[in-house]
């Protein structure tokens, strides 16, 4: 993580800074997966637990030659009850084909066009995709692309975090963490690590 992130948050926040000090640095490596990887991923951990969704992203990927991440052709020549048996359920299943297709279609860049659109272009791009979101796109741009200004507002665990560093009876609305998290530009996925890291202590 950057060290400057960590420095500039406890100079403009009084109330993270204790926070920042008391977790410590936070390792954080993007993966840098092709967005089309990073999306089938992001679509099998949807409302699972990390050990369910693992378990069911190593089935899908043993389907394919080598054990590699397959290609969206390779995704559309596979038999959907095939694709069910690495535990999918029917509406990922939908999802993923329709990711599939919308890769050959030209909507989901690759890996090197990616670094050429803003968050806001990557986020209205890719949510044309069935079962993309934007919570989803975010965790793609946090966590396998490293961007360094994206805050997830309407992640509970942001919610979360956000309700214990400033003592908050009730989960704050998402519009309220975005307003008060203008403060941490242009570092706010570091901002959003450390709510992530509050909510669990």
């Amino acid at each position: 993580m950057n060290r400057k992130a960590c420095e500039y948050l406890c100079a403009c926040d009084a109330a993270l800074a204790p926070w920042v000090k008391r977790i410590g640095q936070i390792k954080h490596k993007a993966r840098r997966l092709a967005p089309f990887h990073a999306l089938i991923r992001a679509i099998i951990h949807q409302q699972l637990s990390g050990i369910a969704a693992g378990s069911i992203a190593r089935k899908f990927q043993a389907l394919f030659p080598g054990n590699e991440m397959p290609t969206p052709e390779q995704v559309l020549a596979t038999a959907p009850e095939t694709l069910r048996s690495a535990g999918l359920s029917r509406a990922k299943l939908r999802y993923i084909l329709d990711l599939a297709q919308k890769a050959l279609d030209g909507v989901v860049p690759t890996l090197e066009e990616v670094d050429t659109l803003t968050d806001e272009e990557l986020i209205s791009l890719l949510t044309q995709i069935n079962g993309v979101g934007r919570w989803t796109v975010e965790m793609m741009l946090i966590f396998d692309l490293a961007r360094p200004d994206v805050l997830p507002v309407h992640d509970l665990s942001i919610r979360k975090g956000f309700a214990m560093v400033f003592r908050k009876r009730k989960l704050p609305k998402p519009e309220a963490i975005r307003k008060y998290g203008e403060l941490w530009k242009p570092h706010r996925t570091t901002a959003a690590l450390y709510l992530w890291r509050a909510s669990v202590l």
